[in-house]
């Protein structure tokens, strides 16, 4: 995913539309000089507090990866057990919360005033959305959670085809492949882009129509008033550097185990946490040279490349793989996902607590984490869209591809499984052995040309790798500058060299379960400015609604 090269938001403030005045000037606080050969330009308070409490945690891990570990599987039990009804709630209500604003007359508004028109056609537009907090995750979990969900989580305990003793049961295979699917697609549809659209809306709203700086801070000038400026945005703003920096450094993990798990399959490398701290190191020095390059001659061009690499990868799948079995699966799946949508999404009542607090809660808590950095993406792109129009394709475009590209690996997996239970390796690193990193791999075994593809399929998720990096480190980048979008590079460098850090740190304090504590910790304080975020976009749309009338 990647930032466009494009001048956005306003360098002062004393513009200010209605009762959002105020004289803030963007980097006024900010700090700065030359530090040896580097340059820097940073907000004296915000990036300090990130930049400390950074290295802090990195170094306090390493030095006790024991009681590290044990701390980081509390959170994720906590999280996930005692506040899952909490995340359930908060998620279910950011939709509720975007359909309101497409039927109400909220909807009309537009985003950058009612003269201000789009600055993409729509294709250019879609592309972008689809980029979006899209990435790594389209090839760890495309064939890890049908089969899984089918077989094993069982979303409302929906029977697995699978008995105690092992047998298979034909006629349970068709009711556990459409829930199998339907589980994944709520995970990655609409419950995760509306929490995408929330953010994404807020910064648009309080940068293109208010002219406040492009910096989460600025949403919640109607709450405090010019106090925004102070430690209470400051607060905010530490608190969404720490949700990127752990959403995305979950991201890198999972891409690092995937593609040390890919080599293992391939080229028969060892898998194991030092393997994938070498593999983490590697990618984060190309992603250092890809931030050094510039947008344009960095990740711009990485990421057009992967995606026209991703667009093959799945097309080779469709029609070399059973491709009926693929269209119909995804047709199964999407029929489920809209009938069991509500029971689906219920925080109370079910006796499915595998699938709802292993999985759903701590996806929840990922989509927020993620918020801030595709948010910021989001709003970017967005100017001159009405907000029932911004709603309505954000939700559903980049779900819909999600939707294509899962149903037909799933479904295509899942084919593969039954159709010969003993013989199938995803089933024995899905079900019987649980090696998640290696479920696509599994797949591909099955499929022609599988050396070449499951190398192609690496390929993507390093260079997945390095655009959420260095994408992640401008986001992060542009928060700890105060607002601007054109800081010195090598401050860019020093996030992109912090963020593969902490992916180290959390494999080494714990694998899986530390990459999951540190998404919930930032989430849970993160998920409450979001709730208050949403009184201040109905706050600004009233604002909007008067300078219409």
């Amino acid at each position: 995913m990647s930032l466009p090269n494009e001048p956005v938001p306003p360098t002062t403030a004393s513009l200010a539309t209605d009762e959002m005045q105020t004289d803030y000037i963007v980097g006024q606080d900010n700090i700065e000089g030359r530090l040896g050969p580097f340059d820097f330009d940073v907000h004296n308070r915000v990036f300090v507090v990130s930049a400390l409490a950074s290295v802090i945690f990195i170094a306090l891990t390493l030095l006790f990866p024991e009681r590290a570990g044990n701390l980081f599987q509390s959170v994720v039990a906590f999280s996930t057990g005692t506040l899952d009804w909490y995340f359930m709630i908060l998620v279910d209500f950011f939709i509720l919360f975007c359909l309101a604003l497409v039927v109400l007359p909220y909807g009309k508004v537009r985003l950058g005033g009612p003269d201000a028109r789009p600055e993409h056609s729509y294709l250019s537009w879609f592309a972008m959305l689809f980029t979006a907090g899209i990435g790594i995750a389209l090839l760890f979990f495309s064939v890890l959670e049908p089969v899984y969900h089918a077989n094993v989580s069982s979303p409302l305990g929906t029977p697995s085809p699978f008995g105690a003793d092992g047998a298979l049961n034909p006629e349970a295979i068709a009711e556990a492949t459409a829930m199998g699917l339907a589980g994944t697609f709520l995970h990655w549809g609409l419950h995760g882009w509306a929490v995408y659209a929330v953010m994404a809306l807020a910064l648009a709203l309080f940068t293109y129509n208010k002219d406040l700086p492009f910096s989460i801070r600025s949403v919640f000038f109607p709450i405090l008033g010019d106090r925004v400026w102070g430690w209470w945005g400051h607060a905010i703003d530490i608190l969404a550097v720490f949700s990127t920096l752990f959403g995305l450094a979950t991201a890198l993990g999972l891409g690092a185990q995937q593609a040390n798990a890919g080599m293992n399959f391939v080229f028969g490398l060892e898998v194991n946490v030092t393997t994938q701290v070498i593999v983490i190191v590697a990618v984060t020095a190309v992603a250092l040279i890809s931030v050094w390059r510039g947008l344009d001659g960095g990740v711009k061009k990485l990421s057009e490349w992967n995606m026209i690499a991703a667009v093959l990868f799945f097309l080779f799948v469709v029609f070399v793989g059973p491709t009926l079995v693929g269209l119909s699966g995804l047709w199964s799946g999407l029929t489920s996902y809209v009938t069991e949508f509500i029971p689906l999404s219920a925080p109370f009542g079910r006796e499915d607590d595998a699938y709802r607090q292993s999985w759903s809660v701590f996806y929840w808590a990922w989509w927020v984490s993620w918020a801030p950095f595709v948010g910021m993406f989001v709003a970017r792109v967005s100017r001159g869209r009405t907000v029932r129009e911004f709603v309505i394709c954000v939700l559903l475009v980049p779900s819909l591809f999600i939707f294509i590209w899962m149903g037909v690996f799933g479904s295509i997996a899942l084919e593969q499984l039954y159709a010969s239970p003993a013989d199938s390796l995803v089933k024995e690193y899905v079900i019987d052995s649980y090696r998640p990193e290696l479920a696509l791999f599994g797949m591909l075994n099955e499929l022609p040309l599988t050396g070449l593809m499951s190398t192609l399929g690496i390929i993507l998720a390093l260079v997945f790798f390095v655009t959420s990096s260095d994408s992640g480190s401008l986001v992060i980048d542009t928060i700890t500058a105060g607002g601007k979008i054109d800081a010195p590079r090598p401050q860019r460098m020093f996030w992109a060299t912090v963020e593969g850090l902490i992916a180290i740190v959390l494999l080494i304090g714990g694998g899986l379960s530390a990459l999951q504590a540190g998404v919930t910790a930032t989430a849970i304080p993160f998920s409450i400015v979001m709730l208050l975020m949403c009184y201040c976009i109905i706050k600004a749309l009233n604002g909007e609604l008067r300078r219409l009338r």
